[in-house]
């Protein structure tokens, strides 16, 4: 297993986790991330559009600084506090997947997330 504690670009860690973690088999398993902009530290503002921007594009940076990208994400797990959010959140998720062959997903409605946060999403990748 191989633990990607600091990648550059992406937000701070804020707890005893890694972003990322490679296993043996070379599947990579991606914490979840929130609308946390890397320059600041402080959550985005501007619904759940603009989160769900910032939490595809930390992703993005987590996923490319363990050497892989969301064209090999497989699969998706989308936590929402209103799963009303989900045609805006479809649409943004859209512009980072493959549309041919897209990731397996899910799409969860909770009570609450860190910070107050509208949208969390984790990933597998290759």
């Amino acid at each position: 297993m191989k633990a990607y504690l600091d990648i550059a670009g992406a937000p701070a860690r804020v707890g005893p986790y890694a972003p990322a973690v490679r296993s043996t088999s070379g599947l990579l398993f991606c914490a979840g991330q929130i609308a946390l902009d890397p320059a600041t530290g402080k959550i985005v503002e501007g619904g759940v559009e603009a989160q769900a921007v910032r939490v595809c594009e930390n992703l993005k940076l987590v996923l490319e600084g363990a050497g892989s990208g969301w064209n090999r994400v497989l699969m998706t797990t989308i936590f929402l506090t209103d799963i009303a959010d989900t045609p805006v959140v479809n649409e943004v998720y859209g512009r980072y997947v493959s549309q041919d062959a897209p990731p397996a997903r899910q799409t969860v409605a909770v009570k609450a997330l860190p910070r107050e946060v509208s949208i969390e999403i984790s990933v597998i990748a290759e």
